[in-house]
């Protein structure tokens, strides 16, 4: 099976070389856990193999974005520029306008831009935009299918439930997803020392890791220490 690197030394180890392509892969956790780094991540490392990619915000503008990956180092401007690269904010305060944005435009746009991967952060701002339970699931399985249908790898990031840290925010996205990258704090037995960790729970069609594994945001971006061990 054909698999799309993350960009994250040790991550890619525990996926036996990265990704699938085509899947959905939910990214999950509490903020500054690193979800939006290592979807920008996941971006970079795609413009740096030639493939066009769609980068949709629905938090931070596209001069914020930039400026963020220049901190790691990943210069974004000359793939703007040569149009490998489209970066999207979407507003949430006209919630219908943007949601007809996503559900109509986003499919004409993978058409003619030959997308290969796709960043959606966070999709916990478009669930937000249904007030039902029924019409958020509805919105969201519909949305997932039509992405499925051009053959993108997506990265969606999510906020997790406060009552249950392995949980996205409202407990849907784990199910339309193909994959499901969890990123938490864990408090050491001192209780004075937290350790950032992260979990490969769900990776369709791959025999991937099931270890949990530290990491650390560095200048260069997130590195996952696979060969060491958690202790808690």
């Amino acid at each position: 099976m054909e698999v799309l690197n993350t960009g994250v030394t040790g991550l890619d180890e525990m996926l036996k070389g990265g990704i699938p392509k085509e899947h959905i892969v939910a990214v999950l956790g509490s903020p500054g856990t690193g979800k939006s780094t290592f979807a920008l991540q996941f971006i970079y490392s795609g413009l740096l193999k030639g493939e066009n990619c769609i980068y949709l915000s629905l938090e931070e503008s596209e001069d914020m974005i930039v400026k963020t990956a220049s901190i790691f180092g990943w210069d974004l401007k000359p793939f703007i520029t040569n149009k490998k690269l489209v970066l999207i904010r979407l507003s949430a305060m006209n919630i219908k306008v943007t949601a007809a944005r996503v559900e109509n435009d986003l499919p004409r746009l993978f058409e003619s831009f030959g997308v290969k991967r796709l960043v959606i952060d966070p999709i916990t701002l478009y669930e937000m935009m249904y007030e039902s339970e029924s019409g958020r699931r509805e919105h969201l399985f519909n949305f997932a299918e039509k992405i499925r249908e051009h053959g993108i790898t997506v990265v969606m990031t999510s906020e997790t439930n406060n009552n249950n840290p392995y949980n996205s925010k409202f407990g849907l996205i784990e199910y339309i997803a193909d994959g499901v990258i969890l990123f938490r704090q864990v408090r050491q037995n001192d209780l004075r020392s937290v350790t950032t960790v992260i979990e490969v729970s769900k990776m369709r069609r791959i025999d991937h890791s099931r270890d949990i594994k530290p990491y650390a945001i560095t200048k260069n971006g997130i590195v996952v220490h696979s060969e060491s061990e958690v202790f808690n």
